[in-house]
């Protein structure tokens, strides 16, 4: 009986913070990619994981720091590593409210780093993707440290965040000789493909430019390319799942191998917080992308 009670109680509290999360979800799409950090804060996290060093500078300056998850059972081999860029349309968000991406990811064996950068109107393109790129090359150089292979490294990214993955992926001018140590891409809801340049938030991060092109990861999709994992939510309505069918067709055409997924009744917010422990249910985002990037990791 008292096993029954237990058992009984613990279903009632991950029901509890299923209703909660969904309340909280509703919120958060209502503020699109408003940071996330009251979400995390109260998002149970996944165990056999740890934050195990935070607040690294990899740069100058307080936007120029991350952090970084690994799995607290021990290894015989060293961990492949995702870096993970969060979204916010480049104008906003912090790595403090990823939290439950971090762990969710090291439970699964992976050594996860993520960076701030520096978002609008402090700077504007390309300086995030400098920053990014130089918090992945820091990554590479000190993934050893925390008993991970810095020849296998994954990026990932969230909607704008998604956007810088795919570009330090496909564009060579950003990791250089240190791009042949990315082994995948995985990016959700990013936006890949929206130039001419229309909407107000692009408008303010990319201008001027001169060459939109230029800043659009479908124009360098090229044979050699990472492999991608590249999701959306049906009801994504901020950013067009069509980005991700144009990428995926530029790369597929190219003889790169492109998993693309698509969520049913998950919207852009919906799908990273998908990720969080209560909300697993409602689609197997965190189960593919594990999946895929272990097949790229051996």
């Amino acid at each position: 009986m008292a096993d029954a009670g237990a058992q009984e109680g613990r279903s009632l509290r991950r029901a509890g913070l299923t209703v909660m999360a969904a309340g909280l979800l509703a919120v958060l799409g209502a503020g699109a990619c408003s940071p996330l950090r009251f979400f995390n804060g109260v998002m149970p996290k996944d165990g056999g994981s740890a934050l195990v060093a935070s607040g690294i500078a990899y740069g100058e300056g307080a936007r120029r720091m991350l952090d970084v998850y690994a799995p607290t059972h021990a290894s015989s081999a060293p961990l492949p590593v995702i870096v993970f860029i969060y979204g916010g349309s480049w104008n906003s968000g912090t790595r403090s409210g990823y939290g439950f991406v971090g762990r969710a990811l090291a439970a699964r064996g992976f050594l996860v780093v993520i960076p701030d950068y520096r978002v609008v109107p402090e700077v504007h393109y390309p300086a995030f993707l400098e920053d990014n790129a130089a918090a992945v090359r820091w990554t590479i150089a000190h993934a050893g440290d925390y008993g991970a292979d810095p020849t296998r490294v994954i990026l990932a990214g969230h909607s704008a965040g998604a956007y810088d993955a795919a570009m330090l992926a496909v564009d060579p001018r950003w990791l250089g000789a240190d791009r042949r140590h990315i082994r995948a891409l995985i990016g959700l809801a990013g936006p890949y493909n929206f130039a001419p340049f229309v909407d107000k938030v692009v408008l303010e991060t990319f201008t001027p430019v001169a060459d939109q092109a230029a800043t659009q990861p479908v124009s360098f999709a090229a044979p050699g390319d990472p492999p991608a994992f590249l999701a959306t939510g049906d009801k994504d309505t901020m950013v067009r799942p069509k980005n991700s069918d144009d990428l995926a067709a530029k790369l597929t055409a190219v003889g790169v191998p492109v998993e693309r997924r698509r969520y049913a009744n998950l919207g852009h917010v919906g799908l990273i917080t998908a990720l969080a422990v209560p909300l697993r249910g409602r689609a197997p985002v965190l189960d593919d992308m594990v999946a895929f990037a272990k097949a790229h990791t051996k």
